[in-house]
């Protein structure tokens, strides 16, 4: 591929892979800065297929690939599990961000952990089994919980996220049943580290290097489903800084270009623990588009296009709560929402998600507020008002 010019003006076409929310969010920033967005997804009514210029229904075979770099000057993603194979391929036609090397660490957590390990950033201590079923994995597992302690967390090494893929034992019986129930998978057993909360933090970098980092947030998790988040966190300035610097690295040393959050736990009120990485725009971030100066899914735009990148600095304190398929009528319809629009700073965005399920993210709630706690009040009563 020649090499792609080093800005894609506004009124140019952007690519999207996937046809989520993430990439509904995004198509909605970029059109409000002039971009047409083509979308691949199998979804033809899906989140992002709804609000796109153009869409191509369909999977990720060459033929796809093909027809949507034919449209396009420069093409992204909205979630990390898109094949780093597609993305490398695309990767010779037109200019594909993030690479299909960020893919590949990010969906392994194995090579995720061992990857942050040699930039030389904290990690969750961590040990890799490749058949816990046979008897070496066996072996590897009971030695794993002798030296990492339980109980201890077991996830598959691909293909998990909210949850999915994750077993936490207690006991060798526990072990044992979890190295059966997880057969021939690849898996990743960690230390349950005892943390004083959950934060995030996002990272920006355009295709001159150019990296922004916005505010730590932090995060509740429930049911390992993010429920809720808030902005700033309210951390030492020694930590935030060092969550700047974590975020710094991994951008730089990854040489990504886009956005990526790192997910910590902070420990004993002063240390950072990576947990894992998503070279995407983030739930934990949606709450920048009422409280930034520059929206993360409007800074993934200007990252991809190579334009400046936005200030990420905070206009006021804010609070988002995800709403989940489970506040909507079994029978059908929709929660009202009316209520919660009647208190103050609050904002509402929905997916667009035709079906409702338990678990299911179909959108979200954020309120601003003159500080984090009245924030965090606003988005709780209006969450109360949809029956949460």
């Amino acid at each position: 591929m020649s090499d792609a010019p080093h800005i894609i003006e506004p009124g140019a076409t952007i690519g999207m892979l996937g046809g989520g929310q993430l990439g509904r969010m995004f198509i909605q920033a970029a059109q409000q800065m002039g971009y047409r967005v083509v979308v691949l997804s199998d979804e033809a009514g899906g989140p992002a297929a709804q609000v796109a210029s153009e869409v191509i229904a369909g999977d990720y075979a060459s033929h796809h690939l093909a027809a949507l770099a034919d449209k396009c000057q420069v093409v992204t993603l909205e979630f990390e599990n898109i094949p780093d194979d597609a993305v490398r391929a695309l990767s010779g036609s037109v200019a594909t961000y993030p690479n299909a090397r960020i893919l590949q660490t990010a969906q392994d957590r194995s090579l995720e952990k061992q990857t942050m390990a040699d930039f030389g950033l904290p990690v969750t201590p961590f040990r890799t089994i490749a058949n816990p079923a046979s008897d070496e994995g066996r072996a590897l597992l009971k030695q794993a919980s002798e030296e990492l302690g339980l109980p201890m967390i077991l996830k598959t090494a691909r293909s998990g996220y909210d949850g999915k893929g994750q077993r936490s034992v207690h006991s060798l019986e526990e072990l044992a049943d979890a190295a059966a129930a997880f057969g021939s998978q690849r898996i990743v057993a960690e230390q349950r580290i005892a943390f004083d909360r959950e934060v995030s933090v996002l990272v920006a970098r355009n295709r001159h290097g150019e990296m922004a980092v916005y505010p730590l947030l932090e995060n509740d998790h429930r049911n390992h489903i993010l429920a809720e988040s808030i902005c700033p966190a309210d951390v030492p300035g020694a930590v935030a800084a060092e969550a700047d610097r974590i975020a710094r690295t991994v951008a730089e040393r990854l040489d990504l270009v886009g956005l990526l959050c790192v997910e910590m736990f902070l420990i004993d009120g002063n240390r950072l623990m990576i947990n894992e990485i998503a070279p995407r725009p983030h739930n934990s971030g949606h709450l920048t588009i009422e409280a930034a100066v520059t929206s993360q899914f409007e800074q993934h735009v200007r990252a991809v296009c190579g334009l400046p990148l936005g200030s990420t600095e905070l206009r006021c304190p804010a609070a988002m709560v995800n709403l989940l398929g489970d506040l909507w009528p079994s029978g059908g319809g929709s929660p009202c929402f009316a209520e919660a629009l009647k208190v103050p700073g609050v904002s509402l965005h929905l997916y667009g998600k035709a079906e409702a399920r338990v678990g299911r993210k179909m959108g979200h709630l954020t309120a601003v507020g003159s500080s984090v706690a009245e924030a965090r009040d606003r988005a709780r009563q209006a969450y109360r008002c949809v029956g949460g």
